[in-house]
């Protein structure tokens, strides 16, 4: 494992593997971080929050995600189950505008490259209760969640569409290429 300070983002569409990813990372020993907007939609009111005040569930994934990040200690690589651009392409698929707040963290805040890409994939694809859309809704997240990486200056590194296995040493050799 590299000894570099590093905060790593896997972003893109929802259903596109991210979630899996992150737990065969952790489980060869990366340090993760579970995505906010699953933990929150986990939590009593979560739902409730994310249909009738998305400005709400937007900046409650901004406190969470600001919390974690600012947690990162040096020396550490530690990789994300989405980040803070994600919240943007939230409020923009919802048709509301960003606040200046959720700019702010997007600029300020910084992943480190590379930012990896879970496209959407549609033979693994499936809904659950916190993943509620459709599979059309889900490309069209994925390409609104890649738009607002891109808007921030990122150039995100698309992931191939293999087993998890050759997922994750896809990512090791990128990380240790990258550094």
């Amino acid at each position: 494992m590299l000894d570099v300070h590093r905060r790593i983002a896997i972003m893109g569409a929802p259903g596109g593997g991210k979630s899996a990813l992150i737990a065969a990372l952790a489980q060869r020993g990366w340090k993760t971080v579970t995505e906010a907007a699953r933990m929150i939609l986990q939590d009593p009111g979560g739902m409730e929050l994310r249909d009738k005040d998305p400005i709400g569930f937007a900046l409650a994934m901004l406190e969470r995600d600001r919390a974690t990040f600012a947690g990162v200690a040096a020396g550490e690589t530690v990789i994300f189950d989405r980040g803070l651009c994600d919240i943007v392409a939230f409020l923009r698929l919802e048709g509301l505008n960003v606040p200046p707040e959720v700019d702010r963290a997007c600029r300020d805040l910084r992943f480190d490259a590379p930012v990896l890409h879970a496209p959407a994939w549609r033979t693994i694809y499936r809904q659950d209760d916190e993943r509620i859309q459709t599979w059309e809704q889900a490309v069209e997240s994925d390409a609104a969640n890649l738009k607002a990486w891109q808007d921030f200056g990122y150039k995100p590194v698309t992931l191939p569409l293999v087993s998890l296995e050759e997922r994750a040493e896809f990512v090791e050799q990128l990380l240790e290429t990258a550094a």
